[in-house]
């Protein structure tokens, strides 16, 4: 017959726990110094490779974006910091420039686009706008997402659709995209026709026509499409925005 343990012995696993959990308290405490101490180290380091590179930094793309991975890893991130060091050194301002810019591109195309811009064209178009004075500083598709992320402060005016394969469009406009409409933008930016039906939305992805609809009608009430009633089997709704994806097709 197997004897129970006595009280002595209880009390005495009790404390042993409670010195189990102390001591491992004190490990992780310790842990937590140690690791905030290397990240401090880091972000000292990373600023004054920051200082040394300053230009580099600002003209050169690849160099640009591997400084943002450096800063990410220790969750360092100059653009949000208005003051202090980082805003010394002006690497934001890079961005909040190229923000401004995209602004205009936006505003000057969406009469034509509603508001939908590709980014392809986007960059394109403020590569031009700047100009001779800027020739020597290239503008990567991350650099334009890095800058739109800024601009989200402005509300829903500005955001960015993924298109699938490395593909995005820049929403200028109010009005929120749900993932219907996402859906019909990436099916037209597959079929590479800048175009698309109820019929195509119903065969390819399998939709009822109410459902089809109803994405179409909210895009042509806000303007994100032009309706062409030519064909004589059905109306067909054409995106500005992807024009240039068609002709470079």
């Amino acid at each position: 017959m197997r004897r129970r343990a006595g009280l002595g012995a209880i009390q005495k696993q009790k404390l042993e726990q409670v010195k189990y959990r102390e001591k491992g308290s004190e490990i992780q405490e310790n842990q937590f110094q140690q690791m905030s101490k290397q990240l401090e180290v880091f972000r000292e380091n990373l600023e004054e490779f920051a200082t040394k590179h300053k230009n580099e930094i600002k003209k050169n793309a690849q160099f640009r974006r591997q400084f943002q991975e450096m800063c990410a890893a220790i969750g360092v991130d100059p653009l949000a910091s208005g003051k202090g060091f980082w805003s010394v050194l002006g690497i934001g301002d890079f961005y909040y420039e190229l923000g401004v810019q995209i602004v205009e591109v936006c505003l000057a195309t969406n009469y034509k686009n509603g508001g939908l811009i590709t980014l392809e064209e986007l960059r394109t178009r403020l590569v031009a706008a700047r100009g001779k004075a800027k020739k020597h500083q290239e503008i990567t598709n991350e650099d334009l997402l890095a800058a739109v992320k800024k601009l989200r402060i402005f509300g829903n005016g500005f955001t960015v659709v993924p298109m699938g394969k490395g593909k995005w469009l820049v929403q200028s406009v109010p009005g929120e995209l749900n993932l219907d409409h996402t859906l019909v933008l990436q099916k037209v930016s597959s079929l590479g026709t800048a175009w698309v039906s109820n019929s195509i939305l119903m065969d390819d992805l399998g939709w009822t026509q109410t459902r089809a609809q109803s994405a179409l009608s909210y895009m042509i009430r806000e303007g994100l499409v032009w309706v062409d009633t030519q064909d004589p089997n059905e109306t067909l709704l054409w995106f500005p925005s992807m024009f240039a994806d068609c002709v470079s097709a």
